[in-house]
């Protein structure tokens, strides 16, 4: 199957929108079920830990993803190295003016163990449910700061 995608236009420069949404302790400004996010270690180059803990049937779990991919501010990608499902996640940034960005999201799933049933019946449903959703907040959030 391929990945489920999602894009938006925003209107702020390319850079803010990468810095925004690649950053994970703005995810669970915008992203539904996340409680908290952030680098493990600080580190943000190719190999650097994306911790994120996700609120999953009434509990908090946590993921952790690695870095495979970042060339600000155009192109950021993860891998999840644990758990039952793992997201690959890619985020493209693309320029479209001066103040204006068009931002896709790319999610896919890999099953392990019960994750293997849980992928094709649950995840990605609720994933694709997500994802324009989650795009709308991340637009409304950039569009509305300042900063």
């Amino acid at each position: 199957m391929p990945p489920i995608l999602a894009t938006t236009e925003v209107d702020r420069p390319a850079e803010d929108v990468f810095a925004y949404a690649t950053d994970p302790a703005r995810f669970p400004e915008w992203q539904a079920g996340v409680v908290s996010g952030h680098m493990d270690g600080g580190g943000t180059g190719v190999g650097a830990r994306c911790i994120s803990v996700r609120r999953i049937g009434g509990a908090e779990r946590a993921s952790t993803s690695e870095l495979v991919h970042v060339d600000p501010p155009r192109t950021w990608s993860v891998r999840g190295v644990d758990g039952p499902i793992r997201a690959a996640v890619d985020v493209t940034v693309e320029s479209i003016g001066a103040d204006r960005a068009r931002v896709s999201i790319g999610v896919d799933f890999t099953g392990h163990g019960i994750g293997k049933l849980l992928v094709p019946l649950v995840v990605r449903r609720q994933a694709h449910k997500e994802m324009p959703t989650n795009l709308a907040r991340l637009k409304e959030r950039l569009e509305q700061s300042t900063s």
